[in-house]
């Protein structure tokens, strides 16, 4: 859950672009507002209160109005101005008790000791030296209204104040400079990760400047100890500037860097997938992968470091292309045929299942593994799924031999049992004319042997079996006789 809820930031957001078209000042002021209730929206934690939201503006816009705070916190769901008071005031109520203990204490303490007037004087002249730290603690204080007479009247007590000007700046814009050289002349990711760091750095020092003293030089401090600044508006505007054109760099070689890290991953990917694939389709896939790999190289913006990178390896990543692939289309083509002649004789292995197949059914098996043997010698010689063709060719060329095989012995099968069935037509048609005729034992081994030339696992075995069987056992009986 975010602090600063979108309701509440729009509430405040339109009421500071008000504030912002009164002067230059006021609109950058207006935009570092804005920045710090960006940033309260991005935070995670409890709802932002009446007094969260008020120390984020009150020090840039004295004169808020608190009926826009007090409606943008009640919209937020935090805790209201009557809450926060409450709440302040057992705070201060508590802040009493212990600064009247103290005081107490400070008051029995400033007392002369017996031991002399010395001790007197030197707590004396140490309470003196609190009170002046104190002074000039409550004149360095990031307000305004406190700020501005005191630089105006007794600019010597923000001498602190103007210390820490001149090392934010100083540390700002040495930091910017820093970053740029990193990232104009960045030699690895490495280095614009550090220009990054380096960018962040600068602009909290930056933020760190009090916007509104722009405008007042600080004379005397400046001539004690020379300024490189002044502190103009368009002073603090073009460091901003420069800032915001250093983060859109330092964001451009990062957003480049990922695209860089996603390409080659989509590629070494596609290269696996590649060498893994067993069929046409999923090497089409992988080809398709490969490509999109490649697209995205030459998509990634020609930044300093990105494109310096991007051009060697997009040209490496070309040439495997070729030379593992080849040409898409060819590469594609030659593994359909492949993919085709393996569907044929998946087809003719189906049909081959349960002998024994008739001669018609042995014939179309047959056309099947020619097909498939088509479809591998349109494979050229110089493809890269020659090998593979060459393999299931001499494989499938085997499995045709053997069909073949199947199929003439079907085929005499089946014309011996058909000659056998002519004789044994004949020798009943003898044995009904004239029963004791010598011939009928002197036929019957012409019908054994025509039988007995009936292949085993064809279609013609079964009944010629039976056949032979009987054949024989009349044999016997006229022999018997």
């Amino acid at each position: 859950m975010a602090r600063l809820n979108e309701k509440a930031y729009e509430i405040l957001v339109g009421e500071l672009k008000k504030y912002g078209q009164k002067s230059d000042i006021a609109n950058v002021e207006a935009k570092m507002v804005t920045e710090a209730l960006d940033k309260l929206r991005a935070d995670p934690g409890s709802p932002a209160s009446f007094e969260d939201i008020k120390a984020e503006i009150i020090g840039h816009f004295e004169d808020f109005p608190e009926a826009v705070v007090t409606r943008a916190a009640k919209a937020n769901g935090g805790e209201s101005k009557a809450q926060s008071a409450r709440q302040g005031t057992r705070q201060s109520a508590r802040h009493q008790n212990r600064h009247t203990s103290a005081t107490a204490a400070t008051a029995e303490q400033s007392k002369p000791p017996v031991r002399g007037l010395w001790a007197y004087i030197a707590g004396s002249v140490a309470v003196g030296v609190a009170a002046f730290t104190g002074i000039v603690w409550i004149a360095n204080l990031p307000y305004p209204m406190i700020r501005k007479p005191v630089a105006e009247t007794v600019p010597i007590l923000l001498l602190p104040s103007y210390i820490n000007m001149d090392r934010n700046y100083r540390a700002a814009t040495s930091l910017v400079e820093e970053a740029d050289q990193l990232v104009a002349k960045a030699t690895g990711p490495e280095d614009i990760e550090r220009g990054a760091e380096k960018v962040t750095q600068a602009r909290e020092h930056l933020d760190q400047l009090p916007v509104w003293f722009l405008g007042y030089e600080p004379k005397m401090y400046c001539s004690l100890f020379g300024c490189s600044w002044r502190f103009t508006f368009d002073e603090f505007e073009a460091a901003r500037k420069a800032m915001g054109r250093l983060e859109a760099r330092v964001f451009q070689e990062q957003n480049a860097q990922k695209q860089l890290q996603q390409a080659e991953t989509t590629i070494a990917e596609a290269k696996l997938a590649y060498d893994r694939a067993t069929t046409g389709a999923e090497k089409q896939e992988a080809i398709a992968q490969w490509q999109s790999g490649l697209d995205l190289l030459t998509q990634i913006a020609p930044t300093p470091l990105a494109g310096t990178m991007v051009r060697p390896r997009l040209a490496a990543a070309e040439r495997d292309f070729k030379v593992v692939v080849g040409s898409t289309e060819k590469t594609v083509q030659n593994a359909t045929f492949i993919d085709a002649a393996k569907i044929f004789a998946m087809q003719a292995a189906v049909n081959s299942q349960n002998p024994p197949h008739s001669v018609e059914t042995w014939q179309q098996i047959i056309g099947l593994w020619e097909e498939a043997l088509d479809r591998l010698r349109q494979v050229p010689n110089n493809a890269p799924g020659y090998l593979e063709a060459q393999q299931k060719l001499a494989e499938y060329q085997a499995n045709l031999a053997t069909v073949r095989n199947r199929l003439e012995a079907e085929r005499r099968s089946v014309q011996a049992l058909e000659r056998a069935n002519v004789l044994i037509v004949t020798w009943q048609e003898l044995g009904l004319s004239d029963p004791n005729s010598p011939q009928l034992a002197a036929n019957l081994p012409k019908i054994i042997n025509e039988l007995e030339k009936v292949e085993p696992g064809t279609t013609a075995s079964a009944q010629a079996q039976d056949l032979l069987k009987f054949a024989r056992e009349k044999l016997q009986q006229l022999d018997k006789s």
